[in-house]
């Protein structure tokens, strides 16, 4: 593993001059909204930002590529038989069949990065999430993006202007399906304005990456020459 990724584990408080870096492993952040609620653009954000340094989660699919889209960036296509060796292995964090297709994301990724102290975005629903948690609780750090009203979020459904009215309430109603689903979330922000709700995000990554569980070497010996120092 590169030098640059390993120095990606030190915590953002000890970054500081003639502060020792102290090792940890890192994290996993999903953020899970119902559509129209801002997930998006706030993933959008989060992976803009560089001093956050957060590495989004690449999904593998069985469907077809679209034109638009560029293998490795939006998803890894591949083969469904390559799929189900993944699946049958053990070796998706999560997974789902939708319309036929199936979409997963792989764990050896996220791992690598995880044990190298860098942290991974997921952009994935609270099915997704809940299997994540189930495989990997420790890494694992959920935000649910609520809507400030179900009348703002329909307006914002409407001005994207990509849905039929039938659509648009179908994603209504799915969407009151998921926010029932908010208390499995370790952090329940309120979209009410952007910018507000990603500098709660931002604050939410400094304070994880501070939990005392992630920091894997240096703190003991940091302890240990803290209690020894002399005061006088």
């Amino acid at each position: 593993m590169s030098n640059n990724r390993e120095s990606r584990g030190a915590t953002m408080a000890n970054e500081r001059e003639g502060t020792p870096a102290l090792g940890r492993r890192g994290m996993m952040l999903i953020l899970s909204s119902p559509s129209g609620a801002g997930k998006t653009t706030l993933t959008r954000m989060l992976l803009q930002t560089p001093k956050l340094d957060l590495k989004l989660s690449i999904s593998v699919t069985t469907r077809a590529r679209r034109s638009s889209e560029v293998d490795g960036i939006h998803y890894k296509f591949i083969a469904r038989k390559d799929f189900e060796r993944l699946r049958d292995a053990g070796e998706l964090l999560e997974w789902a069949e939708v319309h036929g297709n199936f979409y997963g994301s792989p764990r050896g990724p996220v791992e690598e990065t995880l044990a190298a102290g860098g942290d991974v975005l997921f952009d994935i629903d609270y099915q997704g999430a809940q299997q994540v948690r189930e495989k990997a609780p420790a890494d694992v750090v959920s935000v649910f993006i609520l809507p400030p009203s179900m009348k703002e979020l329909r307006a914002r459904l409407e001005r994207r202007a990509e849905d039929s009215p039938e659509v648009i309430a179908r994603r209504l109603d799915n969407a009151r399906n998921e926010i029932r689903r908010w208390a499995q979330y370790d952090y329940v922000l309120v979209n009410d304005d952007i910018q507000r709700t990603f500098d709660d995000l931002i604050a939410i990554v400094a304070a994880e990456r501070l939990r005392r569980p992630r920091l894997q070497s240096g703190i003991e010996t940091f302890v240990a020459l803290l209690l020894a120092e002399k005061t006088a």
